[in-house]
């Protein structure tokens, strides 16, 4: 997904390479990026912006996961501005997590993050197959690094993993012992790390629901606001998320664009997506939305998203998810004449 990005990440890592004896000037070289826009607080830039500013560094520095490692422990949660405040009041580990990845283009992430649970076990995978290779080890182990430091300031402390493989040639274990908490796997064909299952619904400790959905009211915003720079792909999901319920086809999409509709759809494929992709990736996303703020019943939902009955939307929801929608506990009104709604001690579900 394209989506400008703010310079904070930018800013933290040339003040690491300069650290380290890597000059400014160096870092910034190609980028488009001036001194002076690292000092002001509301700049973004455009992710390749930042990416060029990371492979001067690994060429500077050289591109290794130990410079990841520790660049990632700087990644606090306050550093990601209203994202992270927004984890932080969730009222559980797995709402956090959700939401997070529900935004994740808010944050610096360059690796493809999913969530992913296997029996007893949740599985976060950290896919970095579309990063450049050239770079590829120093982001592998910078976000996953990043991802353990939200972690920790989540709950005041590192949850255990049961285990860690990562996509790395084998190397020293003690920075990856000091940031993980146990020893890796190395040469495996994808990175994750499995925990159980059970800490997904564990309270978080700073919890605040009513400070959650205010600030997840502005991610979807600055989300939004984000996206009125950038690609073709992003200008779509710009007008789609503007007037939800009210989608155009790709056609009306196109004169909305002044292009033909051949040209966008052969700009979006050069993009590497679609629309018929763009329309399911919002609409998504503001079905999450609207069921965790629980202020929508499934009905007001779907019609909201353009679809014609509950059931096409429930069966788009699943294909999307492998979940239903229909988490009664949030949008209580429709739970009380459910009969489909069993009360299981806890969240009810349908």
């Amino acid at each position: 997904m394209t989506v400008q990005r703010a310079i904070t990440s930018v800013r933290m890592q040339v003040a690491f390479a300069e650290e380290r004896g890597l000059p400014v000037a160096a870092c910034l070289q190609g980028s488009g990026i001036d001194p002076d826009m690292l000092g002001q607080a509301d700049c973004t830039i455009d992710a390749e912006q930042e990416l060029t500013v990371v492979r001067n560094l690994c060429r500077g520095l050289g591109n290794e996961a130990e410079l990841g490692l520790a660049m990632g422990q700087r990644y606090h949660l306050s550093s990601y501005g209203v994202w992270g405040f927004a984890l932080l009041s969730s009222p559980t580990f797995r709402q956090a997590v959700e939401l997070g990845l529900r935004y994740l283009d808010l944050t610096f992430a360059f690796l493809d993050i999913s969530l992913q649970e296997q029996g007893d076990d949740a599985i976060l995978i950290l896919d970095d197959s579309r990063v450049p290779e050239e770079v590829r080890e120093y982001l592998l182990a910078r976000d996953a690094s990043a991802v353990m430091m939200i972690q920790e300031e989540l709950f005041a402390g590192r949850i255990p993993l049961s285990s860690l493989e990562v996509r790395l040639p084998p190397r020293s274990i003690a920075p990856f012992e000091a940031v993980f908490g146990l020893t890796p796997v190395f040469d495996r064909p994808r990175s994750q790390a499995r925990f159980a299952l059970g800490l997904l619904d564990m309270p978080l400790p700073q919890a605040n629901p009513v400070t959650a959905r205010l600030c997840e009211e502005q991610c979807h915003q600055l989300l939004v606001q984000r996206y009125r720079k950038g690609s073709v792909a992003a200008r779509v999901r710009r007008r789609l998320l503007q007037q939800p319920g009210r989608f155009p086809d790709m056609e009306a999409m196109a004169e909305e664009l002044t292009i033909t509709s051949r040209t966008l759809r052969r700009q979006l494929a050069a993009e590497g997506t679609s629309y018929r992709a763009l329309l399911d990736e919002v609409r998504r996303m503001l079905a999450e939305q609207w069921l965790l703020l629980g202020i929508l019943s499934l009905a007001e939902i779907s019609e909201r998203l353009g679809f014609s009955e509950i059931a096409n939307f429930n069966h788009a929801f699943r294909r999307w998810t492998g979940q239903s929608p229909g988490r009664c506990l949030l949008y209580p009104s429709d739970a009380a004449d459910d009969p489909r709604c069993v009360d299981l001690g806890g969240p009810r579900i349908v």
